[in-house]
């Protein structure tokens, strides 16, 4: 497997906002990206802010651009502020490093995909996102 389906997508965003309602979190809205970065399904929890698709897209887009989790992001931008606005530059300001930006890895430990969730704090958004994804048997890089 070299890409996540989009039957798995959609499990995996079920996994989370049933994750979501378990951790009594605020409205949460998830976009699964395949590998190249393109979106393979979205969906925004009743009273979720309408610019959520946004951040959910800019934590999964930033953490398979760069391979890199959003947990991972967030410290390379406190360590070199100069290379997280470069990065910024190049894609167009679509990256947004913090929690919540988690990669998806196969059985191999190939990157399948990235997994954007917001909605509630950043490190509760990646807890959940970490549950949907080991809900379908993946492997969650946070």
């Amino acid at each position: 497997m070299s890409e996540i389906s989009l039957r798995r997508a959609r499990s995996i965003i079920r996994g989370i906002l049933n994750k979501g309602r378990e951790m009594e979190l605020k409205p949460l809205s998830v976009v699964v990206l395949d590998s190249g970065g393109h979106v393979k399904a979205f969906e925004r929890e009743d009273d979720a802010a309408p610019g959520r698709f946004a951040i959910a897209h800019g934590k999964a887009y930033g953490a398979i651009m760069l391979g890199m989790a959003g947990r991972a992001q967030m410290a390379r931008a406190e360590q070199q502020a100069y290379f997280m606005a470069a990065v910024n530059g190049v894609y167009g300001g679509q990256v947004i490093p913090v929690p919540g930006g988690v990669l998806v890895r196969d059985k191999q430990n190939r990157i399948v995909g990235a997994i954007g969730v917001t909605g509630d704090s950043s490190e509760n958004d990646a807890e959940a996102a970490i549950a949907g994804i080991e809900g379908v048997g993946l492997t969650a890089e946070a």
